[in-house]
């Protein structure tokens, strides 16, 4: 557990951070070839698992998950340290083990997209007051989403005329 584990982990981005900066200011290149391989390797294997995490400075006051099947460990840690998970829940998933349960289809990209987005969006205005602008990539993501999702069709589809159930009616009694 990387939450539960804060000051072990901690220890090991420090590691990581350290020999980022021996190899920005050229220390690496001083050392034998095989010395300098060494620490090149464990450099990249740290930035593969702690790399995202590398600027956190304490375990977070939130914790936003998008498929909490998937993330059981991290929900168990988040509870046992009173981390608060906001997570948005397929209906294969127990909204009880969260507590801002958002329902969603954690499987689709495009749902995950826009709530993770908005997501983001608020916590920035939080922290930094209101967004000036938003990217023209926003609003082009959203007018596919618009193109792409027929609002019509979708009326149509749900909408029976009184003479339809009629009809649809008389056929099942005739059957």
């Amino acid at each position: 557990g990387m939450l539960t584990n804060w000051t072990t982990i901690k220890t090991r981005v420090e590691r990581l951070k350290d020999l980022e900066r021996r190899e920005a200011n050229g220390a690496l290149d001083l050392l034998p070839k095989k010395e300098a391989s060494v620490l090149r390797r464990e450099m990249a294997k740290l930035q593969k698992y702690l790399g995202g995490i590398k600027n956190m400075r304490r375990l977070p006051d939130g914790v936003v998950m998008v498929d909490q099947r998937r993330e059981y460990n991290a929900v168990q840690e988040c509870q046992k340290l009173d981390i608060p998970i906001v997570s948005l829940l397929d209906t294969n998933c127990d909204p009880t083990q969260v507590d801002i349960p958002i329902p969603a289809n954690d499987d689709a990209i495009r749902s995950i997209k826009l709530i993770v987005g908005k997501l983001a969006d608020a916590i920035y205005e939080g922290r930094h007051g209101q967004l000036e602008t938003l990217d023209q990539e926003d609003y082009d993501s959203y007018e596919e989403y618009e193109e792409d999702y027929d609002y019509d069709g979708a009326e149509e589809e749900f909408n029976v005329s009184d003479d339809e159930e009629e009809s649809s009616a008389e056929n099942n009694e005739e059957e």
